[in-house]
């Protein structure tokens, strides 16, 4: 036998250690990983009871308020004003205006796709 063989040998038992010992690493860290984990959720506030869980107001759900809001002026002055100083804060302020009918679609246009064809019917 020659010793060419046992180099080769040698180092595919090297490859096979040195893999073995990388497993056993990457184990190690998840199992580590896992423990800390654990270690957080312990240490969380349980989930709420029904007790605790927010409820409907009395008169029932919030509903959203529509109407029709118009601009504010902006105040008229010599010098210049700058975002901080206006009446919104920088924000364009706006105050509720008088009621008017909103538009609505007519029955069979097309309102925003396409040029107003019969569509899907």
């Amino acid at each position: 036998m020659t010793t060419a063989w046992m180099d080769v040998a040698a180092g595919r038992g090297a490859l096979g250690v040195g893999l073995i010992v990388a497993g056993v690493v990457v184990v190690t860290l998840l199992i580590g990983a896992f423990w800390l984990g654990a270690r957080l959720r312990r240490r969380e506030l349980p989930p709420p009871t029904p007790e605790e869980q927010p409820r409907l107001p009395e008169g029932g759900p919030v509903r959203e308020v529509v109407e029709n809001r118009e601009p504010d002026e902006v105040p008229r002055s010599d010098r210049r004003m700058t975002p901080h100083q206006s009446p919104a804060f920088g924000n364009s302020p706006t105050r509720t205006g008088p009621e008017k009918e909103r538009a609505q679609w007519s029955e069979g246009s097309g309102g925003s796709f396409g040029s107003g064809g019969p569509g899907g019917r």
